[in-house]
């Protein structure tokens, strides 16, 4: 037992450092794009982040997206994709790793592009904007939401759950360079 465990956490090291290596390449630069195409600030509430309450997460950890089902969304960065899934809460839903150890979660959509996986550029078609998952008989929405694999302890506040600030990030902050303000 404990030479097994000894060999995984070898194996868990030499796959990390390959990973770092392959991770911070050119390639893993950080463009930001919209993710929902054609969306402006008029498309979300300002203060859609950490907005509560919110059912049973309390608060809410992303930004939501209006937009007309079927209105295409693409990768706001670029992406390793870790999980296609269907979820109760989520509904059709993708989980994509970007750059700086940041999880990028696209949720409540319409459509998935088929044979999604591996690396994904920066405005690569994910699939289709929607109200799958817990957003059913909602308007249509991108549930957009971005997790750090990293704390940040300084995002710390004194907000319902605001300790873990330290994990999530504020969308509309993230994509404020790419932001169209009519």
């Amino acid at each position: 037992m404990k030479k097994a465990i000894v060999i995984l956490l070898v194996l868990a090291l030499v796959g990390s450092a390959a990973y770092g290596v392959w991770f911070v390449s050119e390639r893993w630069q950080e463009p930001k794009v919209m993710p929902v195409v054609g969306a402006t600030s008029r498309d979300w509430h300002p203060e859609t982040f950490w907005y509560e309450p919110w059912g049973e997460s309390l608060v809410h950890k992303g930004m939501d997206i209006f937009a007309d089902r079927g209105t295409p969304v693409v990768a706001a960065t670029n992406h390793y994709i870790m999980s296609v899934n269907d979820s109760r809460r989520g509904g059709k839903n993708i989980w994509a790793l970007g750059p700086n150890w940041r999880m990028h979660y696209y949720a409540h959509l319409d459509t998935i592009e088929e044979g999604l996986g591996g690396y994904v550029a920066a405005g690569t078609p994910l699939g289709t904007v929607g109200s799958s998952g817990n957003a059913q008989g909602k308007p249509p929405h991108l549930h957009y939401g971005i997790r750090s694999m990293i704390a940040d302890e300084s995002r710390i506040d004194d907000s319902t759950l605001g300790e873990q600030k330290a994990y999530w990030l504020n969308p509309i902050e993230y994509l404020a360079p790419v932001i169209v303000t009519p």
